[in-house]
């Protein structure tokens, strides 16, 4: 190339690049937001967790061209924060409507500090300054700061400018680091502490990339180019040195013995002139059967012009393409932000391979024939529940999962111990060990709950039950696992005779039964001692040595309540009937713990509404009629609509239709028909469904956690309704919950089940989510609301576990669901 060709190519990108760059002005919208278009600024819309702290969407928050790109603006005390520091209350919030200001009071109760942020529109972006009421406590001088922290994923393979200097974003954090005295390190949680310091009173911090009084992002990319500038100098640090679930910090410190406005800074997000987001065109990615209703939905940018039609390409064994069908485009309406299409194309039906196209963008293809569903549940029982089973060393080929982890399980955990995750014991022990005492068996069984490590009674029990009902209605005799419980070994793809349902089961009820048999009573799970431990990523047979008595065990949190008293009733009645034959000896210890446990809590009449399903599993076990005397009554005043009551729990009350009918065998022969009025009450809900959403589903997405597993909960109530009133709900009302799940659903089309489908979630919040990888078979929460309007589910980020981390009754359920799919007629 000679250099008048290289000026003018380098001429004709600076031009485009300029086109590119447009100055709108934010301006507040309706919705409480500023806002121009490709740029949204949620100003603490979405305060900080008071239960999982910081989880990179909260504070100041930049939705940038379609994506949320920056996140967490506010006051904190450490240049590289980390989930389990502390995090600022928010004591006031007030806008202006006339101006669009934004004024935000913060308090951080452990250091009686005070902050004030204002967030105010100027030219082409927005103005930030802090202001103090009195000097920064000595305690937190050299702590207190401003960060804004950038996505790392949105970042990468582009550069930024320095104060006029050209650099890029690393890939992988790889940058210097120093050590600090531990006096001068801000408290975390509970006074816990996330670094293994290994008895030294250092730990590491972050310097930072670059130091300049301006900083430019992705200068080579308009939709994600951020300017931020400002007098006191501005320090970029990669936050994913010490966790790999840091972003990109900009950062401030605040100065000390100063009080009025102590920072200003301008941030400007570029706004890309008449951008336009694109279509999603939702679809199943695992396909349909030929006579089933196939339809898909299209999210539309309010900006963009609809389309007229969808069409529907045959691809054939030589490569050549048909057009089979020119779909016509009906508009649903708006959801949230967006705009909702609608296009019907259920009368193709011949076996093959399609793929949509809507206004020229075309999606990937999909099959249909008749049995499209037979092996959607096969990953997560060959793959997944095998890789979360705890004390076991797991071969799958080439590949270790993991050694035989936590064979030193389990010490009491002490008393009055605020702990993570939710654990706590409390003021008692409510258990026969001392505190720090080792309780012999607790190294059997078990699955790790999600993508972290610990044992979760409570989701065991649920997944047990969901297990049995997988047993009890499809008898599913599926061996791709070997199991081997004498020797704590599993081989995936490696049959050994024996139903793997079955194993799974037997593998998750020890740790249930142990804690009857030793504790007495049901307890609130296991977890590892410090948060140190608990932060692991990758493989864990080495977060304890394996050794009694080093003091790295995990504890054995022995607090309960009845309501967890009864869901192990059911799950030890339910695993000794399905186990009987199977494992009698331990079929039996399950019928004694399950026995004891209704003894011990039948006085209890408080929780009796939680006490059916143990009494109807121990009828199951035991063929006694006294423990569903009244039961049928029961389950149909249960079902009867109560004055005053929401309509969303009314909805919730219908899904007890679908629970009554699993009971139908064992009740009296009218019981079904006394049944039909309420299952022509739940078809009507579920039509109604399609009035609040274009999906037809309970819920779109989830406030913290996302909404997956209502939907695979609807599509087993419609499945059970169904079966027994195919006249009232059909088939349909059960597909539609799969398509949700396997790509027809907001933001992408994505499958939300990792290996399942031709385009599934290619990243999940697993145990192995720090190499960007999945499990395969992980049903992922799905789709999480940034308030107000704003949802997503990230493919190129694991780290938000609302939206990407699966968990053992999730799955479970799944696993239900999926064996429903394949069996439906």
């Amino acid at each position: 190339m000679n250099l008048s060709i290289k000026l003018s190519a380098g001429l004709l990108l600076m031009l485009n690049l300029c086109m590119s760059a447009s100055g709108q002005v934010l301006k507040l919208n309706d919705k409480g937001y500023l806002e121009t278009r490709g740029v949204n600024v949620m100003v603490y819309s979405n305060p900080f967790s008071a239960v999982f702290y910081d989880e990179k969407r909260s504070g100041i928050d930049i939705v940038h061209h379609g994506v949320l790109t920056v996140t967490n603006g506010g006051v904190r005390l450490n240049e590289t924060p980390e989930q389990w520091d502390l995090v600022p209350e928010m004591q006031s919030r007030n806008v202006n409507e006339k101006t669009g200001e934004f004024d935000v009071r913060l308090y951080y109760k452990e250091y009686d500090f005070a902050s004030q942020i204002k967030v105010t529109p100027k030219d082409k972006g927005f103005l930030i300054c802090v202001y103090l009421d009195k000097p920064l406590p000595e305690s937190t001088v050299g702590k207190a700061c401003f960060n804004l922290e950038f996505l790392p994923s949105a970042y990468w393979n582009h550069s930024y400018i320095a104060d006029g200097k050209p650099l890029y974003f690393p890939r992988y954090a790889g940058y210097d680091t120093g050590l600090r005295p531990l006096a001068d390190k801000a408290l975390q949680v509970n006074n816990l502490i996330t670094s293994d310091l290994r008895g030294r009173d250092e730990f590491t911090v972050v310097k930072p990339l670059v130091e300049a009084n301006r900083l430019v992002f992705a200068p080579d990319e308009p939709t994600r180019m951020v300017t931020v500038t400002s007098e006191t100098p501005l320090q970029l640090y990669d936050g994913r040195i010490v966790a790999q679930n840091g972003w990109f910090v900009v950062h401030s410190f605040l100065p000390a013995g100063k009080t009025g406005k102590v920072l200003e800074w301008y941030v400007e997000p570029n706004s890309v002139k008449d951008w336009v987001r694109e279509p999603v065109i939702g679809f199943s990615q695992v396909g349909y059967t030929p006579d089933r209703a196939k339809e898909t939905v299209i999210e539309s940018d309010p900006n963009d012009v609809p389309g007229s039609v969808v069409n529907v390409w045959k691809v054939a064994e030589d490569g050549s393409e048909t057009l089979i069908k020119a779909a016509p485009v009906t508009k649903w309406g708006k959801y949230l932000r967006y705009d909702y299409l609608k296009a019907d194309f259920s009368d193709v039906k011949e076996p093959g391979i399609y793929y949509l196209e809507y206004k020229g963008q075309k999606t990937n293809i999909f099959p249909i024939r008749e049995d499209i569903y037979k092996i959607v549940w096969y990953p997560t029982s060959d793959v997944w529940f095998p890789e979360q089973m705890d004390h076991m060393t797991v071969r799958e080929g080439y590949r270790l999962w993991h050694n035989a982890p936590h064979l030193d399980d389990a010490l009491q955990a002490p008393i009055n111990t605020p702990h993570f995750d939710n654990f706590e014991q409390g003021s008692e022990l409510h258990s026969p060990y001392q505190p720090g005492e080792y309780i012999e068996g607790f190294d059997k069984g078990g699955w790790f709950d999600a993508g972290d490590f610990d044992i979760e009674s409570g989701s065991h029990a649920s997944t047990i039950m969901s297990f049995v009902n997988l047993w009890d209605e499809f008898h599913p005799d599926r061996d791709e696992t070997m199991i081997d419980e004498e020797n704590k070994f599993v081989n995936i793809h490696f049959a050994d005779g024996k139903p793997d349902l079955l194993q799974q089961i037997e593998h998750g009820v020890y740790p249930l039964l142990n804690m009857i048999e030793k504790i007495g009573h049901g307890c609130r799970g296991i977890n590892h001692a410090t948060l140190y431990q608990y932060n692991r990523l990758d493989e864990p047979s080495t977060i304890t040595d394996n050794k009694l008595g080093t003091g790295d065990e995990r504890w054995l949190f022995t607090y309960s309540n009845p309501n967890l008293e009864y869901q192990f009733c059911s799950a030890l009645a339910a695993t000794a009937r399905v186990l009987k034959d199977f494992n009698p000896e331990l079929s039996a210890r399950c019928l004694a713990a399950a026995l004891k446990i209704w003894n011990d809590n039948s006085s209890n009449q408080m929780y009796r509404g939680m006490s059916y399903t143990a009494a109807f599993q121990l009828y199951l076990a035991t063929g006694d009629k006294n423990y569903v005397k009244g039961m049928e009554e029961s389950l149909l005043e249960s079902l009867k609509p109560r004055s005053g009551m929401p309509a969303m729990f009314s909805r919730m009350r219908l899904g007890g239709v679908g629970s009554a009918l699993q009971a139908a065998p064992y009740m009296s022969k009218d019981f079904v028909e006394k049944l039909r009025p309420y299952a022509i009450e739940y078809k009507e809900t579920l039509d109604e469904l399609f009035k609040n959403n274009p999906y037809g589903v309970m819920s779109v997405y989830g406030d913290g956690w996302g909404s997956t597993g209502m939907v695979v909960s609807q599509g087993i109530n419609a499945y059970y309704v169904h079966k027994y009133f195919p006249d009232i709900v059909t088939k349909d009302d059960v597909y539609r919950c799969a398509d949700f799940i396997f790509g027809n659903h907001p933001f992408s089309n994505l499958s939300f089940v990792t290996g399942v489908g031709v385009s599934p979630k290619k990243v999940n919040y697993g145990n192995n989510r720090a190499d960007f990888s999945f499990i395969a078979g992980a049903l992922v929460p799905g789709l999480l609301l940034l308030q107000p309007d704003y949802i997503e589910c990230k493919d190129d980020w694991p780290f938000f576990w609302g939206q990407n981390e699966a968990t053992i009754g999730g799955n479970s359920q799944y696993m239900l669901f999926g064996a429903i799919l394949a069996n439906l007629k």
